[in-house]
Protein backbone atom coordinates (compact mmCIF):
# COMPACT_ATOMS: atom_id res chain seq x y z
CA UNK A 1 0.00 0.00 0.00
CA UNK A 2 3.15 2.05 0.93
CA UNK A 3 4.43 1.48 -2.87
CA UNK A 4 1.17 2.18 -4.26
CA UNK A 5 0.87 5.50 -2.37
CA UNK A 6 4.68 6.97 -3.26
CA UNK A 7 3.94 5.79 -7.08
CA UNK A 8 0.74 7.65 -6.64
CA UNK A 9 2.89 10.88 -5.32
CA UNK A 10 5.40 10.86 -7.49
CA UNK A 11 3.14 10.70 -10.57
CA UNK A 12 1.39 13.81 -9.58
CA UNK A 13 4.36 15.61 -8.94
CA UNK A 14 5.44 14.31 -11.84
CA UNK A 15 2.08 15.65 -13.90
CA UNK A 16 2.42 19.04 -11.66
CA UNK A 17 5.99 19.52 -13.27
CA UNK A 18 4.66 19.15 -16.34
CA UNK A 19 1.43 21.37 -16.04
CA UNK A 20 4.00 24.43 -15.10
CA UNK A 21 6.46 23.77 -17.58
CA UNK A 22 3.37 23.80 -20.05
CA UNK A 23 2.10 27.14 -18.39
CA UNK A 24 5.41 27.88 -18.53
CA UNK A 25 5.97 27.93 -21.83
CA UNK A 26 2.39 28.90 -23.00
CA UNK A 27 3.45 32.20 -21.05
CA UNK A 28 6.47 32.86 -22.35
CA UNK A 29 5.03 32.28 -26.30
CA UNK A 30 2.20 34.49 -25.82
CA UNK A 31 4.49 36.79 -24.21
CA UNK A 32 6.75 36.85 -27.31
CA UNK A 33 3.39 36.76 -30.11
CA UNK A 34 1.98 40.09 -27.96
CA UNK A 35 5.81 41.49 -28.60
CA UNK A 36 5.49 40.79 -31.91
CA UNK A 37 1.87 41.36 -32.22
CA UNK A 38 2.69 44.58 -30.63
CA UNK A 39 5.46 45.72 -32.79
CA UNK A 40 3.26 45.05 -35.87
CA UNK A 41 0.37 47.13 -35.20
CA UNK A 42 2.55 49.72 -34.12
CA UNK A 43 4.28 49.19 -38.04
CA UNK A 44 1.00 48.89 -39.47
CA UNK A 45 -0.19 51.80 -37.30
CA UNK A 46 2.49 54.44 -38.29
CA UNK A 47 2.51 52.97 -41.92
CA UNK A 48 -0.33 54.90 -43.23
CA UNK A 49 1.16 57.93 -41.35
CA UNK A 50 3.62 60.19 -43.33
CA UNK A 51 3.59 57.67 -46.34
CA UNK A 52 5.38 59.57 -49.20
CA UNK A 53 3.88 60.18 -52.59
CA UNK A 54 6.78 60.44 -55.28
CA UNK A 55 5.64 63.38 -58.04
CA UNK A 56 7.16 64.46 -60.72
CA UNK A 57 6.67 67.79 -61.26
CA UNK A 58 8.20 68.71 -65.09
CA UNK A 59 9.61 72.54 -65.09
CA UNK A 60 10.42 74.15 -68.05
CA UNK A 61 13.31 76.51 -67.80
CA UNK A 62 14.84 78.26 -71.07
CA UNK A 63 13.34 75.33 -72.98
CA UNK A 64 14.68 73.05 -71.03
CA UNK A 65 13.12 70.61 -69.11
CA UNK A 66 14.35 69.83 -65.61
CA UNK A 67 12.44 66.67 -63.90
CA UNK A 68 12.24 67.33 -59.94
CA UNK A 69 10.87 64.78 -57.74
CA UNK A 70 8.65 66.27 -54.84
CA UNK A 71 7.77 63.46 -51.54
CA UNK A 72 4.79 64.92 -50.31
CA UNK A 73 3.28 63.69 -47.05
CA UNK A 74 0.16 62.86 -46.11
CA UNK A 75 -0.27 62.94 -42.98
CA UNK A 76 2.71 63.88 -40.54
CA UNK A 77 3.47 62.32 -37.81
CA UNK A 78 3.83 65.58 -35.52
CA UNK A 79 0.20 66.54 -36.28
CA UNK A 80 -0.83 63.68 -34.20
CA UNK A 81 -1.19 65.18 -31.25
CA UNK A 82 -3.64 67.41 -32.56
CA UNK A 83 -5.78 64.99 -34.95
CA UNK A 84 -5.69 62.25 -31.61
CA UNK A 85 -6.14 65.05 -29.39
CA UNK A 86 -9.67 66.31 -31.66
CA UNK A 87 -10.96 62.71 -32.07
CA UNK A 88 -10.46 62.12 -28.32
CA UNK A 89 -12.33 64.99 -27.26
CA UNK A 90 -15.55 64.11 -30.02
CA UNK A 91 -15.08 60.47 -28.78
CA UNK A 92 -15.91 62.48 -25.35
CA UNK A 93 -18.79 64.29 -26.83
CA UNK A 94 -20.65 61.23 -28.48
CA UNK A 95 -20.83 59.49 -25.58
CA UNK A 96 -22.17 61.74 -23.38
CA UNK A 97 -24.77 62.63 -26.29
CA UNK A 98 -24.99 58.80 -26.12
CA UNK A 99 -25.95 58.28 -22.72
CA UNK A 100 -28.67 61.38 -22.53
CA UNK A 101 -29.84 59.74 -25.86
CA UNK A 102 -30.16 56.56 -23.54
CA UNK A 103 -32.30 58.53 -20.89
CA UNK A 104 -34.45 59.68 -23.37
CA UNK A 105 -35.28 56.28 -24.94
CA UNK A 106 -35.93 55.17 -21.13
CA UNK A 107 -39.35 54.58 -20.20
CA UNK A 108 -39.21 54.53 -16.51
CA UNK A 109 -37.39 57.99 -16.63
CA UNK A 110 -39.65 60.65 -15.39
CA UNK A 111 -40.43 63.77 -17.69
CA UNK A 112 -38.34 66.31 -15.90
CA UNK A 113 -35.11 64.06 -16.35
CA UNK A 114 -36.24 63.83 -19.89
CA UNK A 115 -36.54 67.43 -20.58
CA UNK A 116 -33.11 67.99 -18.24
CA UNK A 117 -31.30 65.20 -20.76
CA UNK A 118 -32.68 67.15 -23.99
CA UNK A 119 -31.38 70.47 -22.96
CA UNK A 120 -28.04 68.74 -22.16
CA UNK A 121 -27.83 67.32 -25.85
CA UNK A 122 -28.44 70.49 -27.25
CA UNK A 123 -25.89 72.53 -25.18
CA UNK A 124 -23.48 69.49 -25.92
CA UNK A 125 -24.67 70.17 -29.29
CA UNK A 126 -24.79 74.16 -29.04
CA UNK A 127 -20.19 73.75 -27.90
CA UNK A 128 -19.48 70.81 -30.58
CA UNK A 129 -20.63 73.43 -33.34
CA UNK A 130 -19.17 76.80 -31.32
CA UNK A 131 -15.45 74.96 -31.06
CA UNK A 132 -15.61 73.51 -34.61
CA UNK A 133 -16.30 77.68 -35.80
CA UNK A 134 -13.69 78.71 -33.19
CA UNK A 135 -11.32 76.50 -34.37
CA UNK A 136 -11.67 77.27 -38.14
CA UNK A 137 -11.34 81.00 -37.20
CA UNK A 138 -8.59 80.40 -35.56
CA UNK A 139 -6.99 78.40 -38.13
CA UNK A 140 -8.17 81.13 -41.05
CA UNK A 141 -5.45 83.70 -38.98
CA UNK A 142 -2.33 82.01 -40.15
CA UNK A 143 -2.45 79.31 -37.17
CA UNK A 144 -1.56 75.99 -38.52
CA UNK A 145 -3.43 73.56 -36.13
CA UNK A 146 -5.34 73.74 -32.70
CA UNK A 147 -7.36 72.09 -30.30
CA UNK A 148 -9.93 73.62 -28.23
CA UNK A 149 -11.02 71.75 -24.98
CA UNK A 150 -13.92 73.27 -22.66
CA UNK A 151 -14.50 72.26 -19.56
CA UNK A 152 -17.77 73.95 -17.45
CA UNK A 153 -16.39 77.63 -17.74
CA UNK A 154 -12.72 77.02 -18.32
CA UNK A 155 -11.69 76.85 -22.12
CA UNK A 156 -8.14 75.92 -23.01
CA UNK A 157 -6.58 76.48 -26.65
CA UNK A 158 -3.55 74.22 -27.23
CA UNK A 159 -1.68 76.05 -30.28
CA UNK A 160 0.82 74.31 -32.83
CA UNK A 161 3.15 77.06 -32.58
CA UNK A 162 6.81 77.36 -30.81
CA UNK A 163 5.51 81.25 -29.43
CA UNK A 164 2.72 83.42 -29.80
CA UNK A 165 3.00 87.33 -29.53
CA UNK A 166 1.02 89.35 -27.97
CA UNK A 167 -1.21 90.17 -30.94
CA UNK A 168 -1.84 86.74 -31.71
CA UNK A 169 -2.88 85.96 -27.97
CA UNK A 170 -5.70 88.49 -28.22
CA UNK A 171 -6.42 87.77 -31.53
CA UNK A 172 -7.28 84.06 -30.23
CA UNK A 173 -8.71 85.77 -26.81
CA UNK A 174 -11.11 87.36 -28.85
CA UNK A 175 -12.50 84.82 -31.06
CA UNK A 176 -12.73 82.50 -28.36
CA UNK A 177 -14.50 84.86 -26.07
CA UNK A 178 -17.30 86.39 -28.59
CA UNK A 179 -17.85 82.35 -30.19
CA UNK A 180 -17.72 80.30 -26.95
CA UNK A 181 -18.98 83.48 -24.85
CA UNK A 182 -16.10 82.51 -22.77
CA UNK A 183 -14.60 85.37 -20.41
CA UNK A 184 -10.93 86.71 -20.83
CA UNK A 185 -9.51 84.91 -17.24
CA UNK A 186 -11.41 81.85 -18.58
CA UNK A 187 -8.91 81.36 -21.77
CA UNK A 188 -5.95 79.64 -21.61
CA UNK A 189 -3.67 79.11 -24.54
CA UNK A 190 -0.56 77.39 -24.05
CA UNK A 191 1.83 76.06 -27.25
CA UNK A 192 2.91 72.75 -28.76
CA UNK A 193 5.37 72.39 -31.45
Amino acid sequence: MKSILKKNQIIISVIAIMLIAAGYMSYTTNTKNSVQTAALSDTEQYAELGDATLVSANVVEENNIVDNNVNTSSTPIENQYFTESRLERDKMYSQMLESYQNILTNNQISDSQKEISENEIKNINDTKNAIMITENLIKNKGFEDLVIFVNGDSINIIVKTKELSEEQIAQIQNIVSRELKGDIENIHISCKE
